[in-house]
């Protein structure tokens, strides 16, 4: 009995294609939990797909992964001096974003990050003339720029690279090669067709992966179903229940990353309403799971145990039974299955 992710393999694939044939020279992201399928699926997957470098979130990453996957790994961690060193082979390629950084490096592969309105890391334009020097004792892959996901101001990505590109150029620094994240296909090729000379590899993890949501489904299996009646008390805090109904044992709890949410930002009256109500409903206790039966998210009977999650199903719903399964609504990057099912 477990908490398993299924995967429409064929239709998975055929959406990682369209993505490749939308991003020429595609770069695919590796980082975190793997999106939920883990490392060494997707690295398979990238091989699959024929990808020369697949990029990952850290050096320890980098470690786990690099018998996975035979091409060049690039981590998207930028390196700073100081940090525990890692054995790694010279197919790695370390992201920076700082003059020491690059000094760090000597005879390193590296890949130089600008800093972008994300304003989250990486060389400043007062810093382009003192570059020249420092990759001079590097092996420069190229340059990276990570954008927004959201630009409320109305600004324009492609303009931002733009500017980055045409700075650089004004340096007089290689421009060979522009790695970038969160462009629009039609922006990947605006950018190409305004600077030829220039190879842009998007880096893509979220779309690649997960861009086809009908394509993957969790679920948790049912291990036990007990008949409560109004008042009986239940489980480690002994609360009472509300009324007649069913505590549905089902797999899935906190060491799988159910009852976990990211910080999510709310934009417009309605989502910050539902975000009032839904703390409101957690103070006494109420709180929405994220598995469904009977064509509704069920309530947690109490907070999640480790390995399961105990529902609350009413009496006027149907009566769940051990074994079946109930779809969870989960998210790939903070979700850990027992097992992975492809068909």
């Amino acid at each position: 009995m477990a908490l398993t992710l299924y995967v429409d393999t064929a239709r998975w694939r055929a959406h990682h294609k369209h993505v490749q044939e939308q991003f020429p020279g595609l770069v695919p992201v590796c980082k975190g939990n793997g999106y939920g399928f883990g490392h060494e699926r997707l690295a398979e997957e990238a091989t699959r797909l024929g990808s020369d470098v697949l990029a990952v979130g850290t050096t320890y990453e980098a470690a786990r992964i690099k018998d996975w996957f035979g091409g060049d790994l690039l981590v998207l961690t930028p390196y700073r001096r100081g940090e525990e060193p890692v054995p790694l082979p010279d197919r790695v390629i370390r992201s920076v974003s700082s003059i020491d950084g690059v000094y760090g490096l000597v005879g390193a592969r590296v890949v130089i990050e600008v800093m972008s309105s994300m304003k989250r890391h990486g060389i400043s334009e007062q810093e382009l003339p003192q570059l020249h020097a420092a990759i001079e004792n590097v092996r420069l892959e190229g340059f990276a720029i990570h954008l927004p996901l959201d630009r409320t101001d109305g600004s324009d990505a492609v303009e931002e690279v733009i500017g980055w590109m045409d700075r650089l150029r004004a340096a007089r620094l290689p421009l060979h090669t522009m790695f970038v994240s969160h462009l629009k296909a039609e922006d990947l090729a605006r950018l190409q067709q305004q600077f030829p000379q220039t190879r842009f590899r998007a880096r893509i993890g979220t779309r690649l992966w997960l861009g086809d949501h009908d394509s993957t489904e969790y679920r948790g299996a049912v291990l036990d179903v007990t008949r409560v009646s109004k008042g009986d008390r239940f489980g480690y805090r002994q609360q009472k229940a509300a009324s007649d109904g069913f505590l549905v044992v089902v797999a899935g709890g906190t060491s799988h990353g159910v009852g976990l949410e990211a910080p999510k930002a709310l934009h417009g009256v309605m989502p910050r309403a539902k975000g009032v109500a839904r703390a409101g409903l957690a103070t006494v206790n109420r709180n929405l799971s994220p598995f469904v039966w009977g064509g509704k998210q069920r309530w947690f009977a109490e907070p999640p145990h480790m390995q399961v999650s105990i529902l609350f199903v009413p009496s006027d719903a149907p009566e769940p039974k051990v074994g079946e399964e109930l779809v969870a609504h989960l998210r790939h990057t903070t979700t850990q299955f027992d097992r992975i099912v492809d068909r």
